[in-house]
């Protein structure tokens, strides 16, 4: 067995775990970082590239078939799904190097290939290695996990961590989940040219805004997607060479292929976290603000730390992890302006506070102001109008979230994220000179509804008279 005595040990080669390596190397800690799968993670290899690639290949397919409304008229787009998966396959190993062992070695980094088993409080075991650090991080992640419904157990079924894989076009996919990994994949394989059914024993993208979901769901029954929300499942099973999903309602779906994005649970086992005195629960490993377990010489970071389960989380986090464990900096993670997205099209996009979470902390003393895509001059440009934008505010203007479905909405979402952090009034986004035309121009225009009510009222009137009367 070979010790070994770095300042930082981190377990698990994803986004953040990656993140904490490299930077606390490049800061001149040493470092070992543990992974025995596929450097990069979800992310990299079966979640964020892989999805919004073949969204990509499906809003391309989408946009060929709309030619017409533009006045140019293509033949209908032949869809090669082989080929469409090997393209997404390349984007992939592209953007792998930026993950290697090679580059993470580069930086100084000793990158073990193995498990991880904690030994005692101090010291974690890989392969052959025993690593006795300073300071550990654990970064496993999450896994799908698939809900308990009658006869799941005796199908074949595929999750993010295989779907990619599908070289054949399916006839019909049923997606059990309605949050983001089920939406963003039911419309690119509608796209695509499969029929697609969603079915949620809840409500669709619970987390976001429910009038925004509301519009979003219009557009992917317009375009031929059957969603099911609210409907729980009774059972699943086979009938001939057809899946079929069977509800409580007594509606019955058969369909090709199966997808199961209900959810996720953190990856845990085998780390043997009772052995370092680490507390966790089913919702993952217990942190403070600071993300220390319970073990103080341990961190845990990303999904597996029980929190939002978003790459950008675990970027976040990652940057906590090295003020508190390298420079010992009482650094806390604040999710008051946390952004997220749904990256279907258009895209939904939220950060800070929901109009009902708003209600709930500060009763009638919150505004909320509107502004739809159809009143927008660029958004008509591109013959794409669907979608709005919606603003939360105290009374006084201070802004508590902001909602949009459009196209675009996850790049738009980050101005208003940052008048959240920085607890700024709505007349900073008032008085912002936007350019002409952009879609940013509705987040302005929302804004400057604030004041509409005082600005165009008799006082207003009345005051633009005397002033008149002075020459």
């Amino acid at each position: 067995m070979k010790t070994l005595s770095p300042d930082l040990c981190v377990i698990g080669g994803g986004a953040g775990g990656l993140a904490v390596a490299a930077g606390a190397a490049q800061i001149g800690a040493s470092v070992v970082l543990i992974e025995h799968g596929a450097m990069g993670g979800d992310c990299l290899n079966v979640g964020c590239v892989p999805s919004k690639s073949l969204l990509a290949a499906a809003k391309l397919a989408h946009q060929w078939r709309r030619g017409a409304e533009l006045g140019i008229d293509y033949a209908p787009p032949v869809i090669d799904f082989a080929a469409i998966g090997d393209s997404v396959g390349r984007v992939i190993a592209r953007l792998a190097p930026n993950d290697s062992i090679e580059r993470f070695e580069g930086f100084g980094v000793t990158v073990l290939r193995s498990d991880a088993k904690f030994v005692d409080r101090h010291r974690v075991r890989a392969g052959d290695h025993e690593i006795a650090a300073r300071r550990f991080v654990v970064a496993t992640g999450s896994r799908p996990v698939a809900p308990p419904i009658p006869g799941l157990g005796e199908l074949p079924y595929f999750t993010n961590e295989t779907i990619f894989a599908n070289r054949a076009p399916p006839r019909h996919l049923i997606v059990i989940g309605g949050g983001a990994v089920g939406i963003e994949l039911a419309q690119a394989h509608r796209r695509l040219g499969a029929a697609v059914t969603v079915i949620d024993a809840g409500p669709l993208l619970p987390r976001d805004d429910p009038e925004l979901v509301a519009l979003l769901a219009e557009r992917l029954a317009d375009e031929g997607i059957m969603l099911h929300a609210s409907s729980p499942i009774a059972s699943v099973g086979r009938d001939g060479d057809d899946i079929v999903v069977q509800l409580a309602s007594g509606v019955r779906v058969a369909g090709s292929l199966l997808l199961i994005a209900a959810g996720r649970d953190p990856s845990t086992d085998g780390l043997d976290l009772a052995a370092a005195g680490i507390d966790a629960t089913v919702r993952g490993i217990t942190v403070d603000s600071r993300l220390r377990t319970s073990n103080p010489r341990v961190f845990a970071i990303g999904d597996v730390a029980g929190g939002p389960q978003f790459t950008h989380v675990a970027l976040y986090h990652a940057g906590i992890v090295i003020r508190n464990a390298l420079f010992r900096l009482p650094t806390h993670v604040d999710y008051r302006a946390l952004p997220w997205v749904t990256y279907s099209d258009p895209e939904l996009a939220q950060v800070g506070m929901s109009e009902a979470a708003a209600r709930d902390a500060h009763g009638d003393k919150i505004r909320v102001l509107r502004w739809n895509f159809a009143d927008n001059d660029r958004a008509h440009t591109e013959r794409d109008t669907v979608g709005m934008i919606k603003i939360v505010t105290l009374a006084n203007g201070r802004i508590l979230g902001a909602a949009i479905l459009g196209s675009g909405a996850g790049d738009q979402i980050m101005a208003w994220a940052l008048a959240i952090s920085r607890r700024l009034k709505i007349g900073a986004l008032a008085n912002l000179v936007v350019p002409y035309p952009t879609r940013g121009e509705a987040g302005k225009r929302a804004a400057g509804s604030f004041y509409t009510p005082a600005l165009f009222s008799p006082r207003t009137r009345r005051l633009v008279r005397l002033l008149a009367h002075f020459g």
